[in-house]
């Protein structure tokens, strides 16, 4: 059969999932048999957990953050084709993951009467393409909830340009979340977001000023207040993926990416990269004091990460950041200084993140607007290490040569598409370019 194997899963378990988020439906109907998709909708965001351990790992083991120690695993840090050999474990279910989310989503948008379930639904459709793009570049388009396996034939799985992804689905997507939702929500948040990533500055300004605005969204007085299964849904936190220990995802267990954190695993059992220990020892000698973040990020000897604390038993309880209040500020700042504000104005941003830190201000350090940009460069890689941001960040801001001290091939940006997926079109998905 000349379509991607992953569609026909996902052709069944979009279409009837109840809301206990079973991983595998109790019957199998046609969306056109659904009058309720409160159901449907719980399934797209059942579906981003199965992303949550490979962002992790792709976002910190492919920057200078953290590395591996056992092959083939530490492919991670040599930059070549041989990251496919990493699909099962990582971008087959990350693929997988997203497109049931997505084709979850679209089954509520075309079905659903609910204006904010259709709504929350184009908000998970945004978040999955805008993983993907990040991930993969140009991906398959698919809108439509694809409702028996006898269509399966006709989805045009052709890649399509990252460009359109975003101005014809995730951009619009999000806007119309906006319109329902209300005005600095989740939606607004990864707009803004959105916007920075693709370096539209300008744009992504009032989005994010607009989520600084709302004012149910506030910085924790501590920092070691933000993670951990007991700080969930604190008042940072503008968006996470709810993670329960006895709910499975694509790995058939409940996400444990703070297992790769914690050297658990002993593909990397301290994985921390010394550049990040160094990173926090130049932060402590220009902040005029210790970063305070660096006793709840590592360990005493800088080896593991503890941001996420390791939990008993064989599950976890910790749910995945996806966005939280001191990344849109720091992103804010970013965009007023690419906008063309001055330093007198964007450094002040950050002092309340430093001070919680136990930091001194950087106004007065920096006045250019190269030395601000590397100043909140430097500030998102502390606040967020281990949060999936820095490999991401790096390739966003054309920084990858500069920080990971080597020339790295463009192709090696983006990660490969998984191989299964290529050989099930028949070649109509095309690889990335160097793999």
């Amino acid at each position: 059969m000349k379509k991607i194997y992953i569609l026909l899963g996902l052709l069944v378990s979009t279409v009837a999932c109840n809301s206990d988020l079973d991983q595998v439906p109790p019957n199998i109907a046609k969306s056109d048999s659904l009058s309720d998709y409160e159901g449907v909708l719980n399934a797209a965001y059942y579906y981003q957990l199965g992303g949550v351990t490979p962002m992790a790992i792709m976002g910190e083991f492919r920057a200078d953050n953290a590395f591996m120690f056992e092959a083939p695993y530490t492919e991670f840090d040599e930059y070549d084709n041989n990251l496919t050999d990493m699909e099962d474990q990582f971008f087959g279910p990350f693929y997988t993951a997203m497109y049931k989310s997505i084709l979850s989503a679209n089954n509520v948008i075309e079905n659903s009467t609910t204006t904010t379930d259709i709504a929350e639904a184009k908000f998970l459709r945004a978040l999955s393409y805008f993983k993907l793009v990040q991930v993969f570049g140009d991906v398959s388009l698919i809108l439509t909830p694809q409702p028996s396996i006898d269509e399966i034939s006709g989805v045009d799985l052709t890649r399509q340009p990252s460009a359109e992804i975003y101005n014809n689905v995730i951009i619009p997507d999000l806007n119309d979340a906006i319109g329902t939702l209300g005005s600095g929500t989740a939606a607004e948040a990864l707009l803004g977001k959105v916007y920075v990533f693709m370096g539209d500055y300008a744009n992504a300004e009032p989005h994010l000023a607009a989520v600084l605005a709302n004012t149910d969204y506030e910085l924790q007085e501590n920092f070691n207040e933000i993670f951990g299964a007991d700080n969930e849904g604190n008042s940072e936190i503008i968006y996470a993926a709810e993670i329960v220990s006895s709910v499975v995802d694509e790995y058939s267990f409940a996400s444990r990416f703070w297992n790769w954190f914690v050297g658990d695993d002993s593909k990397s059992d301290l994985p921390v990269d010394p550049d990040l220990v160094a990173a926090f020892d130049v932060s402590d000698a220009n902040g005029g004091g210790t970063d305070l973040r660096r006793e709840v990020t590592l360990n005493e000897d800088g080896t593991t990460a503890i941001k996420f604390p390791k939990e008993g038993g064989n599950g976890s309880d910790h749910d995945w950041i996806e966005i939280r209040l001191a990344d849109v500020i720091l992103m804010y700042a970013e965009a007023l200084n690419e906008t063309g504000s001055p330093a007198t104005t964007v450094l002040p941003l950050l002092d309340d993140i430093r001070t919680r830190a136990g930091l001194t201000s950087l106004t007065g350090t920096a006045t250019t607007k190269d030395e601000v940009r590397q100043a909140i460069a430097n500030e998102r890689r502390l606040e967020l290490a281990f949060e999936g941001h820095r490999w991401f960040d790096l390739v966003r801001t054309g920084t990858v040569d500069a920080e990971m001290g080597q020339t790295i091939d463009k192709n090696y940006y983006l990660f490969p598409i998984p191989v299964s997926e290529v050989l099930a079109s028949f070649g109509e998905i095309e690889q990335n370019p160097g793999y």
